[in-house]
C-alpha cells in the first residue's frame, strides 16, 4: 500500500491480511469502530469506511447484537483454487467490465464468476485498485506494433492512435480507468506513449513540445472514448441503440429546432447526408490534431518558435 493512499485502505489491507493468514477465522469479530480508532489513530468516519469496504468486498458481514464478523463463507473454496491464476482473474474482470462496465467489477463478483471464494483472489491481487491497474495494462498490450512501421511521422502517429481507439472500442471502461493528471505506471500504456514520442523525435521539436503533443493526442482519444461506456450502459439498460434513440426523439428535436431559438443549429442539422457518430468524431478530431501538429513541425524545421 502506498503511503499516499487513503488511511482506510491501509486498515482494510491489514485486516484482510489477518483474515487471509487465518488470524481471524470465519465468524470471528473483526476490530470494531472504536478498536480501529484506537489502533490506527483515525477518526470514527475513517473506521466506519474501512468496515464498510470489508463488507463490500465480502470479507465481513454485520451481525445484529454482535458486530462485524468475518463472513462465514470466506476461506472455503467453492472451486478449484489450485487452478486460480492472476491471468484467469484478469480475464474474468475484463469480461465483466466489457459487458457491464467498470462499476460491476468487484472481488465478490469475480469470485462468483470463477466459482471460488473472494478471499482466494487476494493471494493474486491486493484489491480492486491493483486489479483495475492490471486490467488496463493487459488491454493496452493487446495490439503490439507491426514489424514494419510506415514511413513518416504522421502515418506512424495515426497507426498508434487508431490502435488506441480500437482498444477503447473493445473495452469502453478503459477511459474511466486511466488518469491524465495522476497516471499509474501502466507499462503497456507507457509503450504507446513511447511510440508516439518516437514518431515525432528528430523533427526539431523540443522535449516539452514532444511530451505535450504525445499526451494531448492520447488525451484526445481518451476524451472521445469517455462516452463509450455511457452509451454501452444505456444500450444495456434500455435495449435500444443510439440510432433508435435518436429516431424516437426526432419529433421533440424538430419541435425545438422549429422554435427559432437555435437558428444556426437548425440550419446545419437540416442539411442532407449528415452522419455523425463517435467513430466519425474520432476521425475528424484525429486529422485536425495532426494538422495542428504539422504546423509546429514546419516551424521547428524552419527554425522558428511560437
Amino acid at each position: 500500500m502506498n503511503r499516499g493512499e487513503a488511511p482506510y485502505l491501509r486498515i482494510v489491507e491489514e485486516i484482510r491480511r489477518r483474515i487471509t493468514a487465518g488470524e481471524l477465522a470465519a465468524g470471528d469479530k473483526v476490530p470494531s469502530t472504536r478498536q480501529i480508532m484506537r489502533e490506527w489513530g483515525v477518526a470514527m468516519a475513517t473506521a466506519g469506511k474501512a468496515l464498510g469496504r470489508l463488507q463490500d468486498e465480502g470479507l465481513a458481514r454485520a451481525v445484529p447484537g454482535v458486530g462485524t464478523v468475518v463472513a462465514g463463507h470466506e476461506g472455503q473454496v467453492r472451486g478449484p483454487a489450485q487452478d486460480l491464476t492472476r491471468q484467469r482473474i484478469l480475464r474474468a474482470a475484463v469480461r465483466i467490465a466489457d459487458g457491464e462496465g467498470l462499476a460491476a467489477v468487484s472481488m465478490r463478483r469475480i469470485a462468483a464468476e470463477l466459482e471460488t471464494s473472494a478471499m482466494s483472489l487476494y493471494r493474486h491481487v491486493a484489491g480492486k485498485e491493483e486489479l483495475v491497474h492490471l486490467m488496463a495494462d493487459a488491454v493496452y498490450g493487446e495490439d503490439p506494433p507491426p514489424a514494419r512501421l510506415p514511413r513518416g511521422w504522421r502515418p506512424q502517429l495515426e497507426l498508434v492512435l487508431r490502435q488506441q481507439w480500437r482498444i477503447h472500442r473493445r473495452h469502453p471502461w478503459l477511459a474511466q480507468a486511466v488518469s491524465l493528471t495522476r497516471p499509474r505506471f501502466v507499462r503497456n500504456g507507457m509503450a504507446h506513449t513511447d511510440r508516439l514520442l518516437r514518431a515525432v523525435d528528430g523533427l526539431g521539436l523540443d522535449a516539452g513540445v514532444m511530451l505535450h503533443a504525445a499526451t494531448s493526442l492520447m488525451n484526445f482519444v481518451r476524451g472521445t472514448a469517455v462516452s463509450l461506456e455511457a452509451e454501452q450502459q444505456a444500450r444495456t439498460e434500455t435495449g435500444i441503440t443510439e440510432d433508435e434513440w435518436m429516431r424516437a426523439h426526432e419529433a421533440e428535436l424538430g419541435e425545438v429546432l422549429a422554435s427559432g431559438v437555435y437558428p444556426t443549429l437548425a440550419k446545419v442539422v437540416a442539411q442532407p447526408g449528415l452522419d455523425m457518430d463517435l467513430d466519425s468524431i474520432f476521425e475528424f478530431g484525429l486529422h485536425r490534431h495532426l494538422d495542428g501538429l504539422a504546423v509546429l513541425v514546419a516551424r521547428a524545421r524552419d527554425g522558428r518558435r511560437d
